[in-house]
């Protein structure tokens, strides 16, 4: 069956009620994205706590590293206590310093943004593309050609004489953006990419893993994402130099274990061994999982297919991990009215964020007009995306 091609009420009870049949639930709640432990989580989590390491130095957080190298074919990998101390900690370690800019997306999640101000930089949102809902390289380079200079071999803005230390493109909703051409332009000024690659592991683009690409990636293990281990994060590099300064850092700068010695401002980033232990087991899932986000986001989009609800499928030469389903719906007023419908009936539905320029503390930040993401933001929404076994 698929969807009528006019808007109306009728449409989105049609969707609820596919909704409903895709997960075979005819009543009752449908959660977004719930996560599903159907593996040797509570054998690795007594395994742990027989072992007495439950913090942040045990066997299952460097399995955790290993497997991710693995999966990512990355040559190193720092596990931390999140996906925002991964971004924070992978822009420290890249150079950014306090009162630089670090050009960044809109459409994101407050903690990309959190991420660089805890850096003491300020980001600069440019504007995304519909075809990946990621940073537009176009709008990069159109930003860096009329508006940087190059001091001393580095990219400084000409406008606000503050230094544009980084870019971090992210991989939104495990859809991965055009992270190549980003940075080819990154590049071309001497500008370090940096990933946010929290929602995409397992996506892949022209068949390398996301993350991969810049000088470092990051990926978050929260609740809500594919895998989970309650919370946690990772970052990845190929550079053996960034990879040591990052597990430095995570253990809060410490040079001798005996004396308590530490030599800088370190932070206590390191991930507990016991979260580890639920993302070692959640990872030997990941092709499961993957499958399943596969064959969830085929259905909507044959459902969806000749209707006025756009569904947002993997970009061109990408693979995408579908974390959660996103579709357009015509205008802002229809989306409320699709918001409203759905969860009314206990189908969990969800805008996409507010743009980060709009929030409070990023609302100085210099921008280039966000034309695309402005739009994309009054019509983006997510359906329930989550994996049954």
């Amino acid at each position: 069956m698929t969807a009528p091609s006019h808007c109306s009420d009728s449409l989105y009870g049609e969707l609820a009620d596919f909704i409903r049949r895709l997960y075979g639930r005819p009543e009752g709640g449908i959660p977004l994205h719930a996560p599903v432990f159907s593996g040797r989580e509570r054998e690795l989590l007594m395994d742990c706590i027989d072992s007495t390491y439950v913090s942040s130095v045990g066997a299952h957080v460097d399995r955790l590293e290993e497997m991710i190298c693995e999966l990512t074919g990355a040559g190193y990998c720092t596990a931390v206590v999140n996906g925002t101390a991964a971004l924070h900690l992978a822009l420290l370690i890249a150079g950014v310093r306090p009162g630089d800019e670090v050009i960044t997306q809109p459409l994101s999640f407050v903690a990309t943004a959190n991420a660089i101000a805890y850096c003491n930089a300020r980001p600069v949102f440019l504007d995304v593309e519909e075809r990946t809902l990621g940073l537009s390289p176009e709008a990069v380079a159109s930003f860096l050609q009329e508006q940087s200079e190059t001091r001393a071999g580095e990219c400084f803005n000409r406008k606000s004489g503050r230094r544009i230390a980084a870019c971090v493109p992210m991989h939104t909703f495990g859809h991965p953006c055009r992270v190549d051409e980003l940075l080819e332009v990154c590049r071309s000024y001497g500008i370090p990419l940096i990933e946010d690659a929290a929602e995409s592991l397992g996506s892949r683009y022209r068949g390398r893993h996301t993350g991969t690409f810049g000088l470092a990636g990051i990926f978050s293990f929260n609740g809500n994402k594919i895998i989970t281990g309650g919370g946690g994060g990772a970052i990845i590099t190929s550079q053996a130099d960034f990879a040591r300064r990052a597990k430095f850092l995570s253990t809060t700068a410490k040079v001798d274990n005996l004396f308590f010695d530490h030599s800088e401002i370190g932070y206590n980033y390191r991930m507990p061994n016991i979260n580890a232990a639920l993302v070692c087991a959640q990872l030997e899932q990941l092709d499961f999982f993957l499958k399943e986000k596969r064959r969830i986001a085929a259905s909507y989009g044959e459902y969806l297919q000749h209707s006025a609800v756009k569904f947002i499928s993997e970009p061109r030469h990408a693979r995408s991990n579908y974390w959660l389903n996103a579709v357009l719906l015509p205008d802002r007023a229809e989306r409320d009215g699709f918001l409203r419908l759905t969860n009314e009936r206990h189908i969990c539905t969800r805008p996409a964020w507010k743009l980060l320029n709009t929030l409070p503390m990023y609302a100085t930040c210099l921008t280039d007009g966000l034309q695309t993401a402005t739009q994309l933001a009054t019509r983006l929404v997510n359906l329930p995306s989550g994996v049954r076994r």
